[in-house]
């Protein structure tokens, strides 16, 4: 019984271990999202909608190379195009979320109340939070599950 009881906290440390790696990776690439969102919009005049693709885009690239390199070491034992293929799904489902979170947010509550580029930028923040948690689980479930 105590044998099982300690595997189980030990699971479950690696686990909190992976997520707060994760997170940490998802930090980083929030702050690419940011910046290229707030390049597009304010430099390039991008549409929220168009810069909001791109910018997901560029912290899935960079997501997907730190948990590769940091988070799950392991998955560089599976060939690349399997784990991004995976990943990339994964992630496309997120920015389906991320997209209706961050133009909603922003067209309802942030934009009424907050002048530009607080506004969006409030929104950004919500939609990656929302995201942060279906990323984790799906691609703990699916992409790195034999991890």
């Amino acid at each position: 019984m105590l044998a099982k009881l300690s595997a189980l906290v030990a699971t479950h440390q690696i686990e909190l271990t992976r997520f707060l790696k994760f997170a940490t990776v998802g930090a980083l690439g929030a702050m690419v999202d940011f910046s290229v969102l707030n390049f597009l919009i304010l430099s390039g005049g991008w549409s929220k909608f168009f810069a909001n693709l791109v910018s997901v885009a560029c912290a899935i690239l960079s997501n997907f190379t730190w948990n590769r390199v940091w988070t799950y070491p392991e998955s560089r034992d599976h060939a690349l195009h399997i784990s991004f293929g995976k990943f990339a799904l994964v992630n496309l489902v997120g920015l389906g979320i991320n997209q209706i979170v961050f133009l909603a947010t922003d067209a309802f509550i942030f934009d009424p109340l907050f002048e530009h580029p607080l506004d969006y930028n409030l929104a950004k923040g919500s939609a990656i939070f929302v995201v942060l948690f279906w990323n984790f689980v799906a691609n703990r479930l699916w992409t790195y599950r034999d991890i």
